[in-house]
């Protein structure tokens, strides 16, 4: 699999680099990701962390990224190299992280029958600092380590993705995507190898369960 970097022109069709994104921002997310931010063995995520919900800067962070949109600042941090699953919400997600990450991409037109081919998936290496937007066609997940030493990542999001499993109406239950929705604003397309599968995701990923381990 060949690692594209965020700023390669192959990620415009996913996502843009906000590379003049104000340093007095990006600088306080990092610094609080690594002070006060845990890095499991794993990979863990909180939708909302004071740590960064605190800071001077955050509500013109969200300003900026969500123009007056009530929105959420959390993370998602740890050790991970396979893909899982991929999910998307209706609106852009933003990520930013204390050391180089990368993301594994499809795109949502991508998806035939309910289905995506893994084969369609890309990845992205984005550089430590840097804000990231993955756009709402985008379908993404957890991100992955480029060494050992793990990731910490800003997720930023409008207030509510990824909250409890909304109770849909019957007559809306089977209609649309509703079948893969898995939490608040958030559908997931699952591998069949995968924990998500095994505790009820709808499988929607064929082919490889793919490991981005060989090619770090």
């Amino acid at each position: 699999m060949k690692i594209y970097s965020v700023l390669d022109p192959e990620f415009a069709a996913y996502g843009r680099v906000w590379a003049d994104a104000p340093a007095a921002y990006t600088d306080a997310v990092a610094t609080a990701l690594d002070a006060s931010t845990p890095l499991p063995e794993a990979t863990d995520y909180v939708a909302s962390e004071p740590a960064l919900e605190e800071l001077d800067i955050a509500d013109g962070l969200k300003m900026l990224l969500f123009g007056g949109r009530t929105a959420q600042l959390g993370w998602c941090n740890g050790h991970n190299t396979r893909l899982n699953c991929l999910e998307y919400h209706r609106a852009s997600e933003f990520n930013l992280g204390t050391r180089d990450f990368i993301l594994l991409l499809a795109k949502l037109d991508e998806v035939e029958g309910g289905v995506l081919d893994t084969a369609c998936v890309k990845a992205f290496r984005a550089p430590a600092g840097v804000l990231v937007e993955v756009f709402a066609t985008t379908l993404h997940y957890a991100p992955c380590m480029v060494d050992a030493e793990g990731f910490r990542v800003l997720v930023a999001l409008p207030a509510g993705t990824n909250g409890p499993l909304p109770q849909l109406p019957p007559k809306a239950a089977t209609a649309g995507d509703a079948p893969y929705l898995w939490a608040a604003d958030k559908w997931l397309l699952a591998h069949a190898d995968s924990v998500e599968a095994a505790q009820g995701a709808r499988v929607g990923l064929a082919g490889e369960n793919i490991d981005i381990a060989p090619y770090l």
